[in-house]
């Protein structure tokens, strides 16, 4: 990899109006040195699109799925490192020079960032650092910590498997086979408590694990999809 990577931001939506324009302003500067940024909406029925447009080097269209909507980005990038990050992610100054020293200095292939929850609740503390520490102790990242990964290692792997749910855990443990992931504890970023204070934490929590648990069990993800909706 050349000594100054460029980095591929690709951000799948759908229906992002009210957060996405946050999101874009915490990349901006990152645009302006030159990396690019990749909006893919699956279908969005608000403005989305519309107000990512200015503010991004493409927008394109997909079908409907975190998955192909990422796969469909990654396809047109031209970095030399493909960063995915959900539309409700913050991202702290600093973080993207973290990814680039964790696959230079590091050697790291790919990796994944901490996170905490955006609510104030004592709770969603606890629920942060658990998330963080399954990961690092499991080697499996899921969308909502950034996940970045070199190029050509995303392509090798195949891309994320177009299936309608799970797809982060699914390429994870692709990329795990040939090495750990780099587990950036700082900065973190932030990404949205809004499912877990609509639905409820422990409510929450334990629909996560029931799917998990399934999935690891061979249950279908199409399967597995309807649950979450």
């Amino acid at each position: 990899m050349r000594a100054d990577p460029r980095l591929s931001i690709i951000i799948p939506t759908r229906d992002e109006a009210s957060c996405i324009a946050r999101l874009l302003g915490d990349l901006a500067p990152l645009r302006a040195m030159g990396h690019e940024l990749i909006l893919v909406d699956g279908g969005s029925a608000d403005d989305t699109a519309g107000i990512a447009a200015p503010l991004v080097d493409r927008v394109i269209h997909a079908e409907r799925g975190r998955a192909v909507q990422m796969n469909a980005g990654a396809r047109l990038a031209t970095g030399d490192i493909l960063w995915f990050l959900h539309a409700d992610t913050r991202v702290p100054p600093g973080a993207a020079q973290r990814l680039i020293d964790s696959c230079i200095d590091g050697g790291s292939v790919w990796g994944r960032f901490d996170l905490h929850l955006s609510g104030t609740r004592p709770i969603l503390r606890v629920v942060s650092a658990m998330m963080n520490l399954r990961s690092r102790l499991t080697g499996v990242a899921t969308g909502d910590q950034g996940i970045f990964v070199v190029r050509e290692q995303f392509v090798s792997a195949g891309g994320f498997p177009a299936i309608p749910l799970m797809e982060d855990i699914a390429l994870s443990k692709v990329l795990r086979r040939v090495a750990r992931p780099a587990c950036i504890r700082q900065p973190r970023l932030q990404t949205s408590s809004r499912r877990w204070e609509r639905h409820g934490v422990m409510r929450t929590i334990a629909l996560m694990w029931r799917l998990r648990l399934a999935y690891a069990l061979g249950v279908p993800p199409h399967e597995l999809a309807r649950h979450y909706q």
